[in-house]
């Protein structure tokens, strides 16, 4: 991020971003995610874009997961979710909150905090206040089953008519059946469970890293759930998660089309392909481009970056 731009955010410190003790302010996470060089909201998150967030959306948990491993980032994938919309996908940017045990003393001095920095009703609607399109509200309830509901279908319906978007939520939720008539509420939670988790809790961070499960999730990074899993992409590698994906799947249908034509041998499509059909393939590309399940100008992209 060019220094004018920090300097900017650097300025942009108020008390609600210390209302409680682990919030991020925006310089913070501008430092924590410095690989990103891109466009960010003015809390400092990584902003991917809504075209890339739909590419997103085709592409695979295992596809992912294979990339971000081979690029160091080998703890991105949690499983063991339920999905509250079965067979739908969830994708958009994380603002991250993080729960813990209440302590009284603790819980009265946010409080306070909070009142002074305008924060309305219980603690567990702050972070929904602060969410914007396209964000997927992603909470550290600690895997809390029992009590642990912070979401049941009045706080859903606000974080959807804000975000558009669902929830990753490391703990169970109540009333159900009132969540799943929100069919774009594509969510994935631990289970569900009637009580509730106020009493319990008290909000510790939001824009803060979050542990979910086996994965420190930050602010910004892109969710991509489906089936039962999770993969949180870092922002910087979103493009990179996107291209690879799509080159396999024209890969795929490419190698499909060839040996049902019988044009080449499964020995030869299986392995490395030679320069010969490597010159195939993008000639195909050229010729199929307008009904290809990439976009076209992904495809012509991709294209000038080939060498034959």
């Amino acid at each position: 991020m060019p220094s004018r731009e920090r300097d900017a955010l650097h300025g942009k410190r108020s008390d609600m971003d210390k209302f409680a003790p682990l919030n991020l302010s925006p310089e913070e996470i501008v430092d924590y995610t410095y690989e990103w060089d891109g466009d960010r909201f003015p809390d400092g998150r990584p902003k991917v874009s809504d075209a890339m967030l739909e590419r997103v959306s085709r592409v695979t948990l295992t596809q992912a997961w294979g990339v971000l491993r081979n690029e160091g980032y080998k703890w991105q994938y949690e499983d063991g979710f339920v999905c509250t919309q079965p067979g739908k996908t969830l994708v958009g940017r994380a603002l991250t909150a993080m729960y813990m045990p209440r302590r009284p003393a603790m819980r009265t001095l946010m409080e306070e905090k909070g009142e002074r920095a305008g924060c309305i009703g219980d603690q567990i609607s702050w972070p929904i206040d602060r969410l914007v399109p396209g964000d997927v509200y992603v909470a550290d309830v600690y895997g809390k089953h029992e009590q642990g509901p912070i979401v049941g279908d009045n706080l859903s319906t606000a974080i959807y008519a804000k975000s558009g978007k669902g929830i990753v939520h490391d703990a169970s939720v109540r009333d159900i059946d009132g969540i799943q008539a929100m069919p774009g509420f594509v969510s994935f939670v631990r289970g569900f469970h009637p009580t509730y988790a106020s009493p319990t809790i008290m909000l510790v961070g939001v824009n803060c890293p979050a542990r979910i499960g086996r994965v420190t999730v930050m602010p910004g990074d892109v969710i991509l759930g489906k089936h039962e899993g999770v993969v949180f992409i870092p922002p910087h590698l979103v493009e990179k998660v996107v291209k690879t994906s799509e080159l396999v799947r024209l890969r795929d249908r490419f190698g499909k089309q060839r040996l049902q034509e019988g044009v080449y041998t499964p020995g030869q499509i299986d392995r490395r392909w030679t320069d010969n059909i490597e010159v195939d393939f993008s000639r195909w590309l050229e010729q199929h481009m307008d009904d290809l399940p990439v976009p076209k100008q992904a495809i012509q992209a991709l294209l000038k970056e080939r060498t034959w």
